[in-house]
């Protein structure tokens, strides 16, 4: 599945286009993974790292992150100015801004899909004094394996990941101005796929997904009642 997105030029490196912005650019022909130059170059104001290519990008839980032959892999990192406990949602409000530039479909907690197949990925880390968020999405792959999916039909050439990076860091940054209670939950929930679909966690539980609650959890209907989950315990979604 494969679909276009418009792209204009985007001011956001204030090197390149003369105009402020609100965050530091970095572009790199490889990295190791993008979330870890994010993390060890970030020095206070938001910084967003674009990538060329990773060697060993990393999905939730450790997985390895498979790129296309031309991808998005950029990591967006920043103190909100959220409370501490809230941080979690900001992963949810990450898939909303890549819903913003790209029209996804959202499966929690962070895959990005069209017409059923992922096309896309989020990655969220926090530490004591950041949040790293990591975007990884399939821009052009002629042949993709079975289930995956591309946003172009054709090659955008090797300036799109940074054109369509920065636009998802600015709606993200503008996602987070809105504070831990305004970023878009009821867009969420409309956007999410998973609502309505069996889930099974750890150890040996199993139910239906009736909505994500505020705090970016499933609220899952069991044989016990409603189970709160986070993406930690939840093992597989169909």
């Amino acid at each position: 599945m494969r679909f276009s997105v418009p792209m204009r030029r985007l001011p956001f490196d204030s090197e390149m286009d003369g105009m402020a912005t609100r965050y530091a650019l970095t572009l790199l022909d490889e990295v190791t993974s993008t979330q870890d130059e994010a993390r060890s170059r970030y020095r206070g104001t938001p910084l967003l790292v674009v990538a060329g290519r990773q060697k060993a990008g990393r999905g939730r839980s450790g997985r390895r992150w498979e790129n296309a032959p031309r991808a998005v892999a950029a990591s967006l990192a920043f103190t909100p100015d959220w409370p501490r406990p809230t941080w979690p949602r900001l992963s949810l409000a990450a898939g909303l801004a890549a819903r913003d530039v790209f029209g996804f479909d959202l499966k929690w907690p962070n895959d990005l899909v069209v017409g059923g197949r992922k096309t896309g990925g989020l990655l969220a880390e926090s530490g004591e004094d950041l949040v790293v968020v990591g975007l990884g999405v399939n821009l052009w792959w002629p042949e993709a394996p079975s289930g995956f999916g591309a946003v172009c039909s054709d090659d955008p050439g090797a300036e799109a990941s940074a054109e369509y990076a920065g636009r998802w860091a600015d709606a993200l940054l503008s996602r987070a101005d809105r504070g831990p209670d305004g970023w878009g939950i009821e867009e969420y929930r409309v956007a999410c796929l998973t609502i309505g679909l069996r889930v099974t966690w750890k150890p040996n539980g199993a139910g239906r997904v009736v909505t994500v609650d505020d705090e970016g959890r499933l609220l899952v209907e069991a044989h016990a009642g409603l189970i709160a989950l986070t993406s930690g315990e939840v093992r597989e979604v169909r």
